[in-house]
């Protein structure tokens, strides 16, 4: 089982916003020591994140989706999940309660009586339409929710708001699955050198420990440090206490310039 994000919205991927749910999410899961596995952003095209949400429905993934459950019209993502689920959008009692209390609170700031039966606030209550038998992940920047289906979760696009949703998500419903692995990673910067004379050395490195893996980042580097490679090894600890020493020496036999990075 893995972890994926789905982050929807036209003004991501025009460059009109720029991601911040990406890194959010990342650093969330580190915390916990659990890892992304995958992340897809999409556009706001029903046909696409219908798709979309009809293949990882049918897996066995945890996803965390963030944009498109408000009420405007290029907000399909309840639409969508409903759609992939097969079943109607209905109104939660919960999540309409929690729309209306801040109806009320917004009418009290602004100093006037709240009319919850104006249209306008009625068109506020599709926000809570959510598909049948889901339930509601509390929103505490604006009390507008977000909703759950199964192990599908879906936020708002604003990151204020996502954030500390998602996270009470992995709080509540995914804390048995917080620190079961221990790992390590450890790297070594490797100046002037070219992957293909390295690749024997990492191939046969992870051939002999199962519980690692190896990756080599390259730069070209910049003002401070020229061009190299970040090569290291992360997974179980004592196999990467192990793996790393082998690579050490194996670098310092192909006499590569080295300068230790973790």
């Amino acid at each position: 089982m893995a972890i994926g994000l789905i982050i929807i919205g036209d003004e991501i991927l025009s460059g009109k916003r720029a991601d911040k749910h990406f890194s959010r999410v990342v650093e969330l899961l580190s915390a916990r020591e659990l890892q992304l596995g995958w992340a897809e952003y999409i556009g706001d095209q029903r046909a696409r994140i219908t798709a979309t949400l009809c293949r990882t429905f049918a897996g066995g993934d945890i996803v965390f989706c963030c944009g498109g459950i408000g009420a405007t019209p290029d907000d399909h993502t309840r639409q969508c999940a409903a759609a992939a689920l097969g079943l109607p959008l209905a109104l939660h009692p919960e999540a309409k309660a929690k729309i209306q209390e801040r109806i009320t609170e917004m009418a009290v700031e602004a100093g006037v009586a709240p009319d919850l039966d104006s249209p306008e606030n009625l068109h506020r209550l599709k926000m809570g339409e959510f598909p049948q038998g889901a339930r509601i992940i509390p929103n505490p920047y604006n009390k507008i929710p977000g909703f759950s289906f199964d192990r599908h979760h879906f936020v708002p696009g604003f990151p204020v708001m996502a954030g500390p949703m998602i996270e009470s998500v992995l709080d509540a419903e995914y804390a048995h699955l917080f620190h079961r692995e221990a790992r390590l990673e450890k790297s070594v910067l490797v100046f002037d050198a070219v992957e293909s004379h390295l690749t024997p050395l990492m191939e046969a490195i992870e051939a002999e420990f199962a519980l690692i893996k190896i990756f080599s980042l390259p730069s070209v580097g910049d003002a401070q440090t020229r061009r190299h490679i970040e090569l290291g090894v992360k997974g179980e600890p004592a196999q990467v206490e192990a793996a790393f020493a082998k690579m050490l020496d194996g670098l310092k036999s192909l006499g590569a310039n080295l300068s230790q990075n973790s």
